[in-house]
C-alpha cells in the first residue's frame, strides 16, 4: 500500500458563487447580466447549495472523506459597505457546525474571486483602501471561525491579478492569459497579510493563500528558458515566494502549459484534452507541490484544488489515481503535504464557461437539484478510509 501521512486531509472543495445560487450582491452577478457579456450563462440558482449544504456534506462524509473546503461570501456578509448581515454570518457558522458534526474538517476560504458590488465600484483591488477593507471583513468573520484550523485568505491571487490585467478575462486557466496587473498583485499581497494578522489573534487557526500553479514547461528551444521566467514568474512563482513564512500554501493544479521562445503554446494536436480544453495531465498537482515547496522555502502545503472537467467519470478516476500516485511520490521525497481537496465536490458553475465543464464528484439535476453521487466519489472515499492507495 502507498500510505499517506497520519492525519492527512481527504476532501473536496467548492466556492460560494459557484454552488450557492443567487449571489445577487456580488460583482460577478453584475458581469453575468451585463449586455454583451462574454459569459455564456448566468449562475442563477447554481446548485442551490446555500440551502442544501447539509445534504452535500453528508454525501462527502458518508463516502469516507474527512474534509470540506468552502468559501464564505463577502457579498452576503457585507452587502453594503459597513453593513453586516448577522443572518449571513449565522448561516456560515451553521455550515461550520455541520462540518464538525459530520466529522469533516472545515477549510474556509474568505474570498474566492467574488467581492461585493460596492467593493468593485470603489475600485476593486485597485482601491488603496482594499487591504484595510479586507482586514475589516476578516475581523467580521473571525467570531464564527471557532473550531476551524485552516483558513485560506484569498483564492488564486495570481489569477485575480491576471483578470485585472486586461482582455481574455473569461479564460481563467489556459495558455495566453493576460498580463497580470502588478499593482493589483501587490494590493492582494497586502490584503492577504492584513487578513493573516487579524486571524493570528485567534488560537489554532492556520492561514495561507491558494495559488493556481500553472506548471509552465520550457520547450527547450533557444530562448524558451528565458521566456519561461519572463512569462511564468509574475503569473506563478512570485506568489509562491510570498508564501514563505505562512502557515501553509494552497496548491491548485490541473494541467501544464508549454512555453516556447515567444510565449505559451496551445495544446498540441492529438493530445487528450478535457472539457475546458486543457491537456489531460495528472502529474500537475505533484509538480505544483514540488514547485511550491521549493519556492516558498518549505512552507507546508495543502492541495486545495485538483481535478478534471469530464463527462466520463471513469476517466476522472483514472486522473485521480494517477494524480495521487504522483503526489505520494512527492511526499516520499520529503515535501510536507497536509491534505488533498478535490475540485470539486459538485458539478458547478464554472464562471464564464457556465455549467458545461463538469468537475464534480456529485452530479445534480438543474430542475429538481437532486444529487447523484458519481463512482469517483466512492473511489476517493475508499482511498480516504484507507489513507492509502493500492500498489
Amino acid at each position: 500500500m502507498l500510505a499517506f501521512p497520519d492525519g492527512f486531509l481527504w476532501g473536496a472543495a467548492t466556492a460560494a458563487h459557484q454552488v450557492e445560487g443567487n449571489n445577487v450582491n456580488s460583482d460577478w452577478w453584475v458581469k453575468e447580466h451585463t449586455p454583451g457579456t462574454p459569459i455564456v450563462e448566468p449562475s442563477g440558482d447554481a446548485a442551490d447549495s446555500y440551502h442544501r449544504y447539509r445534504e452535500d456534506m453528508q454525501l462527502l462524509a458518508e463516502a469516507g472523506l474527512n474534509s470540506y473546503r468552502f468559501s464564505v461570501e463577502w457579498a452576503r456578509i457585507e452587502p453594503e459597505r459597513a453593513f453586516v448581515s448577522q443572518a449571513s454570518l449565522d448561516h456560515y457558522r451553521r455550515m461550520i457546525d455541520t462540518c464538525l458534526e459530520l466529522g469533516l474538517e472545515p477549510v474556509v476560504t474568505l474570498m474566492h474571486f467574488t467581492v461585493p458590488r460596492w467593493m468593485h465600484d470603489a475600485g476593486f483591488w485597485r482601491n488603496a483602501d482594499a487591504p484595510q477593507l479586507f482586514a475589516r471583513y476578516t475581523e467580521t468573520v473571525l467570531p464564527i471561525l471557532d473550531g476551524v484550523r485552516y483558513v485560506c485568505t484569498i483564492n488564486e491571487p495570481n489569477i485575480a491579478a491576471m483578470l485585472a490585467g486586461g482582455e481574455k478575462a473569461e479564460n481563467l486557466v489556459a495558455n495566453g492569459l493576460p498580463n497580470p496587473d502588478l499593482g493589483v498583485a501587490e494590493t492582494l499581497l497586502a490584503a492577504h497579510r492584513a487578513s493573516r494578522e487579524v486571524l493570528a489573534s485567534a488560537d489554532g487557526i492556520r492561514t495561507g493563500w491558494t495559488v493556481a500553479t500553472q506548471d509552465f514547461v520550457a520547450t527547450g528551444e533557444p530562448g524558451s528558458e528565458e521566456m519561461l521566467h519572463e512569462y511564468g514568474y509574475p503569473r506563478d512563482d512570485w506568489y509562491l515566494e510570498q508564501a514563505a513564512g505562512d502557515d501553509f500554501v494552497g496548491v491548485q493544479a490541473y494541467t501544464r502549459t508549454f512555453i516556447g521562445p515567444h510565449g505559451p503554446l496551445p495544446v498540441a494536436d492529438g493530445v487528450e484534452t478535457t472539457l475546458t480544453g486543457w491537456e489531460y495531465f495528472p502529474q500537475a498537482a505533484a509538480d505544483g507541490v514540488r514547485s511550491a515547496w521549493e519556492k516558498s522555502g518549505h512552507t507546508p502545503i495543502l492541495v486545495t484544488e485538483n481535478g478534471i472537467a469530464t463527462d466520463d467519470d471513469a476517466r476522472r478516476i483514472d486522473y485521480l489515481d494517477a494524480s495521487l500516485r504522483h503526489l505520494h511520490a512527492a511526499i516520499a521525497d520529503g515535501v510536507d503535504v497536509r491534505g488533498y481537496l478535490h475540485w470539486s465536490a459538485l458539478d458547478n458553475y464554472e464562471w464564464a464557461s457556465g455549467f458545461r465543464p463538469t468537475f464534480g464528484l456529485i452530479a445534480w439535476d438543474r430542475q429538481t437539484f437532486r444529487r447523484t453521487p458519481k463512482p469517483s466519489l466512492a473511489w476517493l472515499g475508499e482511498v480516504a478510509r484507507c489513507n492509502a492507495l493500492s500498489e
